[in-house]
C-alpha cells in the first residue's frame, strides 16, 4: 500500500532532529522536547499532574471516557529523554480511540538514574493504580520504544511478584534488546533516519550503568514470557529496531503468549507521535484503540 505524502514531512522532522548532534544529554532532551512539543493535544483533552506513589504522572484524558478504565502509558526516549508532556498528543489520541482514561508516567531517566529506576517507577505506578480502585482487568499498559520495553518489564515484574496482571499490553516500535543485536540494526541502517546503532548502543550503556544487558527486566528478549497477557506490537518495516519486534513475536509464540504483530510498510520509528500530520499515525492509534476496547470488554 502506498504511504501518504505527509510521510516526507515527518522524515524531514526526524532528519532535522538528527542533523545537529547535541553537546550532551541535556541538549538532547531540549531538542526532543521542542520537536515533539509542537504536537499539542486537542483543546477538549484534560491534562493534570498527579502523584502516583511518589512517581510524578500526568492524567491525560479525552472527554466522556469511563474513568474506571485506564491506560498506563510509558513514553519512549531511549530511557534518557522525553516525558509524558512530549507524548501528550499521542496519549490523548489513544485515550479517545480506546474509550479509556490515560496516565502518562514520568519515570526517572538515565544517566542520572540508571536501571532499574525506570522499571521501579513504572511498577510502582501500576501498583498504585491497583491500590486506587482500578481492577487489573480494566488496565492496559502501553508504551513506545524504550517505553515499549518497560511495558514488558512491568508485566514480567508483576508476574514474578504474584501481582494480578493487566488485561493487555501495547508496544509501538519496542526496544527489547539492549545488546542491539538485531540484524535490522545493520540491514535497515540506510533506511532509518532516526535510530542508529551507535547512538542506541551508547544509550543502552548509559541506562544499564554496568548492569547485564541480558537481564530480563532490561531486555525482555532474554525473558521467559510465559503467562503474560495478550500483546499488540506495531513496528515500521524500515526501522533499525524492526527485529526487536519480530524476535519478540517469535519468543511470545514459543511461550504460548497471544501476541499480534503488525509491520507497517515504510513507517518510521514511533510514527504514532506524528498522528496530527500523518494519517498512518492516526490509523495505528485507531487500530490500537479497537484492540484495547476488545481487551477491556
Amino acid at each position: 500500500m502506498a504511504t501518504s505524502p505527509q510521510l516526507d514531512r515527518v522524515i524531514g522532522i526526524m532528519m532535522a532532529i538528527r542533523s545537529k548532534p547535541p553537546a550532551d544529554i541535556h541538549e538532547a532532551r531540549a531538542v526532543l522536547d521542542q520537536a515533539f512539543g509542537e504536537f499539542k493535544p486537542a483543546p477538549d483533552v484534560t491534562v493534570f499532574e498527579i502523584d502516583a506513589a511518589g512517581v510524578p504522572c500526568q492524567w491525560i484524558t479525552a472527554p466522556d471516557v469511563p474513568q474506571d478504565r485506564l491506560i498506563i502509558y510509558l513514553h519512549g526516549g531511549a530511557y534518557a529523554a522525553c516525558s509524558p508532556t512530549t507524548h501528550q498528543d499521542l496519549i490523548s489520541r489513544l485515550s479517545r480511540a480506546s474509550g479509556a482514561a490515560a496516565l502518562g508516567v514520568d519515570y526517572r531517566l538515565a544517566p542520572e538514574d540508571p536501571f532499574p529506576a525506570a522499571v521501579d517507577d513504572s511498577v510502582a505506578t501500576y501498583n498504585w493504580a491497583l491500590g486506587h480502585g482500578f481492577e487489573p482487568s480494566n488496565i492496559v499498559l502501553a508504551g513506545d520504544s524504550a517505553g515499549g520495553g518497560l511495558v514488558l518489564s512491568v508485566l514480567l515484574a508483576a508476574r514474578d511478584a504474584g501481582t494480578p496482571l493487566p488485561a493487555a499490553g501495547v508496544c509501538f516500535s519496542p526496544w527489547v534488546d539492549l545488546e542491539c543485536s538485531g540484524e535490522s540494526m545493520a540491514a535497515n541502517d540506510h533506511l532509518d533516519d532516526f535510530i542508529k546503532y551507535g547512538g542506541l548502543s551508547a544509550r543502552a550503556e548509559s541506562y544499564l550503568g554496568g548492569a547485564d544487558p541480558e537481564n530480563p527486566l532490561a531486555s525482555a528478549l532474554f525473558a521467559d514470557l510465559r503467562g503474560l497477557p495478550p500483546l499488540l506490537v506495531h513496528v515500521g518495516s524500515t526501522e533499525t529496531l524492526l527485529d526487536d519486534s519480530t524476535r519478540l513475536a517469535a519468543l511470545a509464540k514459543k511461550a504460548g503468549v497471544d501476541l499480534t504483530l503488525k509491520i507497517w510498510d515504510d513507517m518510521v520509528h514511533v510514527w504514532q507521535v506524528f498522528a496530527s500530520i500523518l494519517p498512518e499515525g492516526q490509523q495505528s492509534i485507531e487500530e490500537t484503540g479497537t484492540f484495547i476496547r476488545e481487551k477491556l470488554g
